[in-house]
C-alpha cells in the first residue's frame, strides 16, 4: 500500500516468529538466516499485526504476506476470503477515520485471475511505463480526488467514492462495505483507457 509506515522486527524476534509461522508457508518455508520481516499495524485488525516476510536469498525473491497474531497464522493468498475470514473472527472494527485504509489494504491485497483494482489518490501512485506530458499529468492529477466518505448508514455500513485503476484504465466508482467488512462495487465511470502504465501482475 501506498505509505505504508513499515517497522522492521529486530533480527532476534525473527526465530520465533519462523517457527510459527513456516507451517503454514508453501512450498517452501523461510531461512531464518536471510529473512526479512517488518510489520505494520492495522487499525481495523486492533489485535493483529500485518507482516512481510522476505527471503533474499532466494531468485527471484520471494515475499510473503501474514495477518498475525500469537496462535493465529494467515498467510495472504490474494482472495477475498482470507480477509473475510479475519474480519469475522478478529472481528474487524471500521469507522469514519479508518475505511479510507481498509478498501486500500483490501483491493491491495485481492487479486482476480486477471488482476486487481489498485486505489489510486495521487498520480505519485502511478507506475508508468512512458511518462505522459506535463500536460497529460496535469490533467490526470485534476481527475483523481482522495478517497471520499459519502455515507455512514449509523449501522456501521460505509459507502465511498473511490478511483481506481484496472489494467490500464482508470475508473471512478462507489464502494460498498459493511460493517463486517464485505466490500461490492457499483456505479464505475470510465475515465480514461489505454494508459501507458505498468500493468498489475496476476497473483502467483
Amino acid at each position: 500500500m501506498a505509505n505504508i509506515d513499515w517497522e522492521k522486527l529486530d533480527i532476534s524476534e525473527v526465530p520465533a516468529l519462523l517457527e510459527e509461522i513456516n507451517e503454514y508457508i508453501k512450498p517452501v518455508p523461510f531461512n531464518v538466516d536471510s529473512t526479512t520481516i517488518r510489520k505494520y499495524k492495522l487499525n481495523f485488525y486492533p489485535k493483529y499485526k500485518f507482516l512481510e516476510l522476505t527471503d533474499l536469498s532466494a531468485v527471484p525473491t520471494v515475499r510473503k504476506y501474514v495477518i498475525y497474531k500469537k496462535g493465529d497464522v494467515n498467510v495472504i493468498n490474494w482472495t477475498n476470503e482470507i480477509i473475510y475470514s479475519i474480519n469475522e473472527k478478529a472481528p474487524v472494527k471500521l469507522t469514519a477515520t479508518n475505511i479510507g485504509e481498509y478498501i486500500r489494504f483490501f483491493f491491495n491485497y485481492v487479486r482476480g485471475r486477471h488482476g486487481r483494482f489498485v486505489v489510486i489518490e495521487d498520480i505519485e501512485e502511478i507506475h508508468w511505463k512512458v511518462e505522459p506530458p506535463a500536460q497529460g499529468r496535469k490533467a490526470i492529477q485534476d481527475i483523481l480526488q482522495p478517497i471520499k466518505l459519502l455515507e455512514e448508514d449509523g449501522e456501521g455500513n460505509f459507502t465511498i467514492e473511490v478511483f481506481m485503476l484496472f489494467k490500464d484504465s482508470l475508473f471512478k466508482a462507489k464502494a460498498y462495505i459493511t460493517a463486517d467488512g464485505m466490500v461490492s462495487l457499483s456505479d464505475e465511470e470510465l475515465k480514461i483507457e489505454g494508459m501507458p502504465i505498468v500493468q498489475d501482475m496476476v497473483a502467483e
